[in-house]
């Protein structure tokens, strides 16, 4: 299609003229803002140049957005945890100079690993997922699973004779965050299929784990005491540990509400 360049357009001509070439050059963010911006240009008496930069700086920043939206629901996280939601005065054992630390995502681009070690209801997944989420939003590609979950997965790879394509995929993405690590016990197959993962990011791709048991308890999950020594140390060299503590806020919380209930 050719554009008519007559400089005696109508400002209807003009509208749609620019709709048109928006749709063609799949600008979808300038076709919907055009008009707006166009009234605020000439109200503020903005240069074209400036006018231009207003344009094309919102069509920058919706693709932006849309490409972590994009990251974000690739990650497959269970449910939307921020930081910002987070209770720090609510577990005092969680210095949030530290998270907010980790939210640069330095350790990420770094390839370094992330324990979070707590009992239930103390906000170590919520962590895990919040900071998940700030990594895709910084352009890294995430991927989140429970632990059990995983496992399963590399056994059904194994069997199928697709485990080496199965970690590979998991060892492409940039951040991988394990959920609910120790929960329960795992067979020495599992547990060597989980350890082909790790050892497949070791130094290359950053991993994020949460569990409710310290690493004293791992030889739960864990039975082999060499294969357990050899996970804790994939998971932990050069990397940060956070300790969420015992004391469930969650818990907590829920009193708290039923306590005002009873009196209400």
């Amino acid at each position: 299609m050719m554009f008519n360049r007559n400089r005696g357009l109508t400002e209807q001509a003009a509208e749609t003229a620019v709709d048109t070439a928006c749709r063609m050059l799949r600008l979808p963010t300038i076709r919907a803002k055009f008009p707006e911006l166009a009234e605020a240009a000439a109200r503020e008496q903005m240069s074209y140049r400036g006018f231009l930069a207003e344009l094309l700086m919102a069509e920058c920043d919706d693709r932006a957005r849309r490409r972590s939206e994009r990251r974000i629901k690739a990650a497959q996280f269970p449910r939307d945890k921020s930081l910002r939601e987070f209770d720090f005065d609510a577990n005092p054992s969680i210095d949030p100079a530290v998270i907010h630390t980790l939210a640069s995502c330095e350790w990420v681009k770094k390839g370094q690993p992330l324990c979070l070690i707590g009992d239930s209801g103390t906000g170590k997944s919520h962590l895990l997922i919040a900071l998940g989420t700030e990594a895709a939003m910084a352009g890294f590609r995430v991927k989140y699973i429970l632990a059990t979950k995983l496992v399963n997965e590399l056994v059904e790879a194994s069997d199928d004779k697709q485990l080496s394509k199965t970690i590979a995929r998991y060892g492409r993405v940039d951040l991988l965050c394990i959920d609910e690590l120790g929960y329960m016990e795992l067979d020495r197959r599992g547990a060597e299929l989980l350890f082909q993962v790790l050892t497949e990011r070791e130094e290359k791709n950053s991993l994020a784990i949460a569990s409710n048991e310290s690493f004293g308890g791992w030889t739960k999950t864990f039975t082999d005491p060499r294969l357990c020594a050899a996970i804790v140390d994939r998971l932990t060299f050069g990397g940060a540990i956070i300790e969420t503590g015992t004391d469930s806020y969650r818990l907590a919380r829920t009193r708290a509400k039923a306590e005002q209930a009873s009196v209400g």
